[in-house]
């Protein structure tokens, strides 16, 4: 597979940021766009009022009559790990359908969808253009990836800064040691341990792994991903000796973890635990040159940033260069879904579920978002979502 409130404004930075302590998160306040002092990765409340204008007022009375199920039908899920603390949520709140949830990775979830296993297939990753036209991916909401790293006294309150070079230099084996010089390059007047680099990625096929890969090429034309076979959920690695491969996000969160001098790349939504447990997470150069973190500001500006959601809802979300202060590995969380389902009342239950799924009145709520740093779709990709949705039958 190939591949709301305010902004603070200020120049890009330098020196490594500080942020609130892992157990000072909280849902009240909105962090500021860069880097710099006082950045946090406190959840900002969507207020209504800027996701409600006329455009939002009519997708939504059109979710209204899609969240009309049907009873007596049972719903399979499997796939991405990065969306699955949301939609198991889902699944355990929505009462009026079973739907089964299981956290497989993006492959999975696109082959099974795809031989009609489950109902849905969860990805973060967007379907290229040589499968089936049956086969449809339907924005759900708006994830992220954090870059994470253990190295004991700088995480929590310091995020390193790191690029796609670099990282591209961790994979590859061309850099081995946290103190390398061009990691000191840009992090002056941090003391940098002589500690070992150990890489770790995904061994499933993931949609995190498409992200991190897409990142990788888009900012780094000499990276391995650009000069070989371009970015996807299952990637060739470089033979590093260091290297670990894990299974899902949580795989790679438990290895990172336990495993001192570790990156890794890990879905957003277990963002909470890193920090919790001792890991930092780097801020990234953008694709406008600034070092930022992956706060709720930050990513919705590098959505903001793309004014044209393509029909088919296929779209990468990485490394914009038209915003400041945009995060830059940003992705649409997708549900995989074959537009001819086995009957009329599944086809309906498939629609009632993401329709209720998506709706910031119902499972895209804060209540359930905030915990795991996701946004709600705005009113123009929800209703390329909810046009997706129609296509079920």
């Amino acid at each position: 597979m190939r591949s709301l409130a305010n902004l603070t404004t200020g120049r890009p930075v330098v020196r490594v940021a500080t942020a609130a302590a892992a157990g000072a998160l909280a849902v009240s306040a909105l962090a500021a766009p860069f880097a710099g002092a006082a950045a946090t990765h406190k959840a900002a409340p969507h207020k209504k009022a800027a996701a409600s204008g006329a455009n939002y007022t009519a997708v939504e009375k059109q979710l209204s009559a899609l969240e009309k199920p049907p009873s007596g039908v049972s719903l399979l899920e499997t796939g991405s790990t990065l969306l699955y603390p949301l939609i198991s949520a889902w699944a355990q709140h929505y009462s009026a359908t079973k739907v089964t949830t299981a956290g497989t990775g993006s492959g999975t979830g696109i082959a099974d969808a795809l031989s009609g296993t489950v109902q849905i297939g969860a990805s973060d990753a967007y379907l290229p253009p040589t499968d089936p036209s049956n086969l449809l991916n339907i924005p759900l909401d708006v994830s992220a990836q954090q870059i994470d790293y253990n190295l004991k006294g700088l995480g929590g309150k310091t995020h390193l800064h790191l690029n796609a070079a670099v990282l591209n230099g961790m994979y590859t084996g061309q850099i081995t040691s946290w103190n390398d010089p061009a990691i000191a390059k840009l992090n002056p007047g941090v003391k940098l341990p002589n500690e070992k680099v150990i890489p770790l990625h995904r061994l499933d096929g993931s949609g995190d792994t498409f992200m991190f890969s897409s990142f990788l090429a888009a900012q780094d034309s000499k990276s391995f991903v650009a000069s070989g076979g371009g970015p996807g959920t299952s990637i060739k690695w470089p033979s590093v000796s260091t290297a670990l491969g894990e299974e899902g996000n949580g795989g790679m969160l438990a290895a990172c973890e336990k495993t001192p001098g570790c990156v890794a790349y890990i879905g957003i939504s277990y963002l909470r635990s890193a920090l919790k447990n001792g890991l930092g997470d780097a801020a990234l150069e953008n694709g406008a040159g600034n070092y930022v973190l992956p706060t709720p500001t930050n990513i919705e500006s590098e959505v903001s940033s793309y004014h044209k959601i393509p029909l088919n809802g296929a779209i990468s979300l990485i490394n914009s260069k038209s915003v400041s202060y945009g995060y830059p590995i940003v992705n649409f969380e997708y549900a995989i879904v074959n537009a001819n389902q086995s009957s009329a009342t599944t086809a309906s239950a498939i629609k009632a579920f993401l329709a209720w799924g998506m709706d910031p009145r119902n499972g895209s709520a804060q209540s359930f978002l905030t915990p795991i740093y996701f946004h709600p779709l705005a009113p123009g990709a929800m209703q390329i979502a909810v046009n997706l949705l129609k296509k079920i039958h």
